[in-house]
């Protein structure tokens, strides 16, 4: 199959196993179609699905990144006062070929049902693929049959899945703090707890290159220079106390205000 066979095959796949879209008129153009197929990824609840159209959503999601072009470390400049551990760098961490990307989940782990949301946790679901919520589904049952019916991971408690499609090998999950009036500092520890206890679940996976995103800055409202402070803080401090734990520590920004204040604090 060629790219856009594979396109048209998951569309008509996905609206079938929707059931509810599944007389939906499919968009005539590429994008169209690929807007309606990562918005039936992110409204699936996690189920089985065939084998057969697992192996062509792989095979599509693989062809996706080759397209948007993998990123690996050694495109990545570290910088250099930091023993070159630290890096900043600016773009999709769906691109990054590294050992885990960290993902700013919700404290149901199982992504973003938006369709089309631009949220971080919904890049990373759409393309991992179908299997990464239904992993996370598999985490969270054996929790709450431990914990409860109606456990929800709690903040700065990391989980580890596979990452699937997407070039690194592992998603660190993690719920970080909610902003919902002001500022506190039980709300800015929560926040370093997130750095560390992800820092400490990679050493012991052996986990030797990670990616973090800016957590907790959009939809959670921390506010985007305090958070850079406290995570550049947060990892450093962790390293100093760990040396040969960790090769590499990218802060993987989108927006051009987060690089300004993670450079600041690097310099």
């Amino acid at each position: 199959m060629t790219q856009n066979e594979r396109l048209d095959y998951l569309v008509e796949e996905f609206k079938t196993d929707s059931v509810r879209y599944k007389d939906l008129t499919t968009p005539s153009d590429t994008e169209g179609k690929r807007q309606l197929l990562r918005s039936l990824m992110n409204i699936r609840m996690p189920k089985e699905m065939p084998e057969e159209v697992l192996k062509v959503q792989d095979e599509y999601l693989s062809g996706r990144a080759q397209e948007k072009g993998v990123v690996r470390l050694s495109d990545i400049p570290a910088i250099k006062d930091s023993n070159n551990i630290l890096s900043i760098w600016q773009g999709d961490i769906t691109r990054l070929k590294v050992d885990a990307i960290v993902n700013a989940a919700n404290s149901q782990m199982l992504g973003c049902f938006v369709p089309m949301h631009t949220c971080i946790d919904n890049c990373i679901h759409t393309f991992a693929g179908v299997q990464l919520r239904a992993e996370c589904s598999r985490q969270m049952k054996k929790m709450r049959a431990r914990y409860g019916r109606d456990y929800e991971q709690p903040t700065a408690v990391p989980m580890l899945t596979d990452a699937y499609n997407l070039p690194a090998k592992k998603v660190v999950h993690i719920v970080g703090p909610i902003v919902q009036d002001e500022l506190t500092p039980e709300l800015e520890e929560d926040l370093a707890d997130c750095y560390t206890n992800t820092l400490e679940l990679c050493a012991e996976n052996d986990l030797r290159s990670v990616a973090f995103c800016c957590i907790s800055t959009g939809v959670f409202h921390f506010p985007n220079k305090r958070a850079a402070e406290i995570a550049v803080h947060t990892v450093k401090e962790w390293l100093e106390a760990h040396p040969g734990k960790v090769d590499r520590v990218i802060f993987n920004v989108f927006k051009d205000e987060d690089r300004r204040y993670y450079e600041s604090e690097l310099q």
